[in-house]
């Protein structure tokens, strides 16, 4: 619970009012909050068939990445990466959300019909380093290449 705990916490620190955000999240029936990237976060958005295999690689090559959204439809997913990245990323077919957008955020912990964590936030502020998550979108493609040229 304490680190669920931390993890509402750290996510909620970013709303423009910390205590209305985590006293309506908790309530909110849906799990979910809309809060504003750019702040202590930005999220890089990949199609999930390329960002599932770039999860696998990352969890080969560190412990934990950062947070990691999937959507409800399973077809595209968030990065938690450091606030700025979003301003300057070039990358053909990923999306970002930095400073002036807003994400929509499940509950730590809490099931929820739509949105859901595939890495949950540890609440420590931890974030996926974007040279790393580049070196392995890097890979992942390359075996996706491979897998479609084997066929």
């Amino acid at each position: 619970m304490t680190g669920e705990k931390t993890a509402v916490e750290w996510l909620a620190s970013v709303a423009p009012e910390p205590g209305a955000c985590r006293w309506e999240w908790e309530r909110n029936p849906l799990g979910v909050a809309l809060l504003p990237a750019g702040k202590a976060w930005d999220v890089l958005i990949l199609p999930a068939t390329l960002g599932y295999p770039t999860l696998d690689v990352l969890t080969r090559v560190i412990d934990r990445p950062g947070p990691v959204l999937v959507d409800f439809g399973d077809a595209r997913m968030g990065f938690f990466v450091p606030p700025g990245t979003a301003a300057r990323w070039l990358g053909t077919g990923i999306r970002t959300a930095g400073s002036g957008t807003w994400i929509v955020v499940p509950y730590p912990g809490r099931s929820t019909g739509g949105v859901r964590w595939l890495v949950v936030p540890d609440g420590s502020g931890t974030l996926t380093d974007p040279a790393l998550l580049e070196l392995a979108m890097h890979e992942a493609a390359a075996g996706l290449a491979a897998e479609g040229g084997a066929g």
